[in-house]
């Protein structure tokens, strides 16, 4: 039986550590807590919630809610402790942040089989003699990322300056078009012409709105990538000479050029998903809705995801992870939460789950060629994310959080047109194709000597 290390006690990694004790296999957590905090931490306890204390909506026809019913169902160290330690926050699940850390903390303990360590790990190279559960998210240690930039070089990355991200089902084509600029290529871009008013009140938005505090770790990013509102601060036509540049590009309905051009540019080759161009921002997420909703193709958009702009270290998942989020470059090694490209408190711990019970049964003897048949299927939540990580073709890759533009549908259970009518299909799709996988799983511990 090969031993396994899991190095960051974070979200993903606490739920990775549960995961293996409760399948019967002994493993070390190590963390450099609390000897060492980073800027962002002030716990001595596991499983930090170091932003907000919400874990999002917690309604299983919301894209987080659905997450969060497939984590209960897996056993989730922290859906458990989330549950145990809630607070009243309407539909959403707020903890109380204290509570919910030290809940972790007394469940990790409580298997017996979790031997907790303060150690940095500073070389992958220790991965060689055992089986290692990278997770150390989005504030690794100085010495661990230069270890990592040594291995994958420019497949990793330093911060995230991530665009809002919309459903195109959610889009008013009354008020869009499709066009490249100079009619080159094929009409690629969903084009929203303003008009110089809008554009006036689109760019007093921009400077009245809320803004994310910059954090001291945080402030590199913004020397590096300007966000679309220091574009505006800088002069009154400094956007529509900048991303929202408008020449090339003729409005069929006027056929003149417009005053003034958003772009959105597909995430993904199914083109469910549009990506705001050059729209960096550090608004707070209402005042993002709020603005852009003022773009009257963008007035009823569904984000995805909202821009970000923030210190978070990960790598190009397509590029360097296999199935099961194993390293392709290296046999042992493998990665967990948010360092993968996923986004936000439970998509970290829910990678770690799947992650560790792969990576459990993979100890217990399963070759490692066999995981790709055990891959969580992208029609539940869960699977949807790990799938993005390791197969997205996007040509930026940015991390991604829960979402209904990622998962996949099975025609068996999703018909409906009307956003409202699928979202109430979704949920059986999804416990139906988790019992499937999940029964498939048992029978593979039952024969390799797990408990189950």
């Amino acid at each position: 039986m090969k031993k396994i290390k899991v190095v960051g006690a974070g979200l993903a990694g606490a739920e990775a550590a549960w995961q293996i004790a409760r399948l019967g296999l002994g493993c070390e957590l190590l963390d450099i807590k609390p000897g060492q905090m980073t800027a962002a931490h002030s716990s001595i306890y596991p499983a930090e919630l170091v932003c907000s204390n919400s874990l999002k909506s917690d309604d299983p026809q919301t894209a987080s809610g659905l997450l969060k019913r497939e984590m209960r169902q897996l056993d989730s160290i922290i859906m458990s402790a989330a549950d145990a330690t809630r607070v009243p926050a309407g539909s959403a699940l707020a903890v109380d942040r204290e509570a919910f850390a030290r809940r972790v903390d007394a469940l990790l303990d409580s298997t017996g089989l979790i031997r907790r360590r303060e150690q940095e790990i500073a070389d992958l190279d220790v991965a060689a003699d055992c089986l290692m559960i990278l997770a150390t998210g989005p504030l690794t240690t100085d010495k661990l990322m230069a270890a990592m930039a040594r291995e994958w070089g420019d497949m990793l990355y330093f911060f995230d300056a991530a665009a809002p991200i919309v459903s195109a089902d959610s889009l008013d084509p009354e008020h869009y078009f499709f066009a490249s600029r100079y009619g080159k290529g094929s009409a690629d871009y969903l084009n929203c012409p303003l008009d110089r008013d809008l554009y006036l009140k689109f760019r007093a938005a921009l400077l009245a709105a809320d803004k994310v505090p910059v954090r001291d770790f945080d402030r590199k990013v913004f020397q590096d990538c300007q966000p679309l509102e220091i574009l505006a601060e800088r002069g009154e036509d400094t956007m529509r000479f900048g991303p929202l540049k408008p020449v090339g590009l003729i409005d069929p309905r006027t056929g003149e050029v417009p005053y003034a051009v958003l772009q959105l540019r597909r995430e993904q080759s199914s083109g469910e998903m549009y990506n705001l161009v050059g729209c960096q921002t550090r608004l707070t997420f209402s005042a993002q809705r709020e603005v852009f909703g003022l773009i009257p193709a963008l007035r009823e958009a569904e984000y995805l995801r909202f821009g970000v702009m923030h210190r978070n270290h990960y790598i190009h998942g397509p590029k360097v992870l296999a199935v099961g989020n194993k390293v392709r470059s290296r046999e042992n090694l493998f990665l967990a939460g948010q360092i993968t490209g996923v986004e936000g408190y439970l998509e970290s711990a829910a990678s770690g789950l799947i992650t560790a019970r792969l990576v459990a049964l993979v100890a217990a003897g399963l070759p490692v060629d066999c995981l790709s048949s055990l891959t969580l299927p992208p029609t539940t939540m869960m699977g949807a994310l790990a799938n993005y990580v390791t197969t997205s073709d996007s040509k930026d890759f940015q991390p991604m959080n829960a979402n209904f533009g990622i998962l996949c549908y099975d025609p068996d259970f999703v018909t409906a047109r009307r956003k409202r009518e699928r979202r109430e299909q979704v949920m059986p799709m999804s416990d139906h194709h988790l019992a499937i996988w999940r029964d498939k799983y048992l029978k593979l511990c039952q024969d390799y000597g797990l408990c189950s």
